[in-house]
């Protein structure tokens, strides 16, 4: 007897040594509080401004260097920036809740309290208002007197059918919750589509100044080209006209020398016909 329950009992021991299998991606409470304080040390420097990718590798690093001795739990600057994204949403979702209840709750969270001091005042206080089906179980009617006059049959049977006020408290708590945390996505949503609209906005002044620049470049480029081809013309014009007038000036010195060998050709050949004559007396 004794030794068929031994066995048993190992077997049932065994699993809590066991450790439950780790996600690479899951975050400890103590980097996670080490996260927290990196990335506000810098939000606060930033005036409560959008850290960068520089900023983000600083945070990783800061994590890193306390709870990076295993590889496995190092992390990037991206899952930095998406687990303060998460803490962000967990901590609006947490806040309209507290709200909700008017005081009567607290946030057992434990990143709660250091995220409102360093972002609480950037959340809107105000709670949204519950849609307006939701409040209508909490008005109470009013007790009925013995001498009254009888109550219409539609609306007892209407106020027959309303639930219990501690089912709706209920009911009403969990449809604000999702309200709530649909208004967060939401206002995430919005602010994820105002960033990307800032960024294309400056893509296309950046694009409207590389072509403004470019045309101006060409403009310059056309003036210089125009004052190089004129500069080129006038130049083959100046050259045409000195070789027009060096022709000119040849053609002049052959006729001069052509018609100055004719008269000398005429000389001789008179002096000739004269010494004929003479020699024919």
């Amino acid at each position: 007897m004794d030794g068929s329950e031994a066995p048993t009992t190992t077997a049932q021991a065994r699993p809590s040594h066991n450790p439950l299998p780790f996600r690479e991606d899951c975050w400890s409470e103590e980097a996670t509080y080490t996260l927290i304080e990196a990335w506000g040390d810098r939000y606060i420097e930033l005036n409560r401004g959008n850290l960068r990718q520089k900023h983000w590798q600083e945070v990783a690093d800061a994590v890193n260097a306390r709870h990076g001795a295993i590889k496995k739990n190092r992390r990037t600057d991206v899952q930095c920036k998406n687990r303060i994204d998460t803490l962000k949403k967990k901590y609006k979702i947490e806040k309209a809740r507290i709200l909700a209840s008017d005081g009567t709750l607290t946030s057992s969270w434990p990143f709660y309290y250091r995220l409102d001091a360093l972002i609480g005042s950037t959340v809107p206080a105000k709670k949204p208002s519950p849609p307006l089906a939701l409040p209508l179980p909490y008005r109470k009617t009013p007790p009925s007197l013995p001498h009254a006059s009888p109550v219409p049959v539609a609306v007892r049977s209407a106020k027959e059918k309303r639930p219990s006020p501690a089912v709706d408290d209920s009911f009403f708590r969990r449809n604000y919750s999702a309200v709530a945390a649909a208004a967060a996505a939401a206002e995430n949503d919005a602010d994820s589509e105002s960033s990307r609209s800032s960024t294309e906005s400056r893509r296309r002044d950046g694009e409207a100044d590389g072509f403004r620049q470019l045309a101006q470049a060409i403009t310059r480029f056309g003036e210089i080209y125009e004052r190089v081809e004129g500069a080129k013309q006038r130049q083959m014009i100046e050259l045409e006209k000195q070789r027009m007038q060096f022709a000119k000036d040849l053609e002049f010195q052959r006729m001069q020398l052509f018609m100055d060998t004719q008269v000398q050709l005429e000389k001789i050949k008179r002096a000739k016909r004269a010494a004929a004559a003479d020699g024919n007396l």
